[in-house]
Formats: structure tokens, C-alpha cells, sequence
């Protein structure tokens, strides 16, 4: 025959199982999602510019060069 401890430590088990079950699976839902977060914001490479001009971009750096002559704007 069970006392009453026995049923108390058994029904305290069952909870805490079935809490670190609930953590878990949230934790696997977190990682997921994460993870789906990171793929979506993974941009892909900019195609190179067709038939423009070569060398850096002179929007970044702030001038133009044309000819060999440089023109700030």
C-alpha cells in the first residue's frame, strides 16, 4: 500500500518531467526559429555591374573619375 509521501514525491515527479519536457520543447522552437532567422538574413553576393566601370564604386568613395581626371561632387 502507498502513503501518502510516496504519491506526493511521485505526483512532484510527474510535474517536474513534464516542465523540463515543456523547456525542451521550447528551446527546440527558439533554436528553429533562430535558425530560420539567420537564413533569412543572409543576403546573397550583389551581382557585378553590366558594362559599367571598372575599379571602386565612386559612390562609396566620393568622387568620380573620368578619363583619369577625378571630380569631386
Amino acid at each position: 500500500m502507498m502513503n501518502k509521501t510516496s504519491v506526493s514525491v511521485d505526483q512532484n515527479h510527474a510535474r517536474e518531467t513534464a516542465r523540463v519536457e515543456r523547456i525542451k520543447a521550447a528551446a527546440e522552437r527558439a533554436r528553429s526559429e533562430a535558425q530560420a532567422r539567420r537564413q533569412a538574413a543572409q543576403t546573397p553576393a550583389p551581382e557585378p555591374e553590366h558594362q559599367g566601370r571598372e575599379g571602386l564604386e565612386p559612390v562609396r568613395y566620393g568622387d568620380w573619375e573620368v578619363r583619369g581626371l577625378a571630380t569631386d561632387f
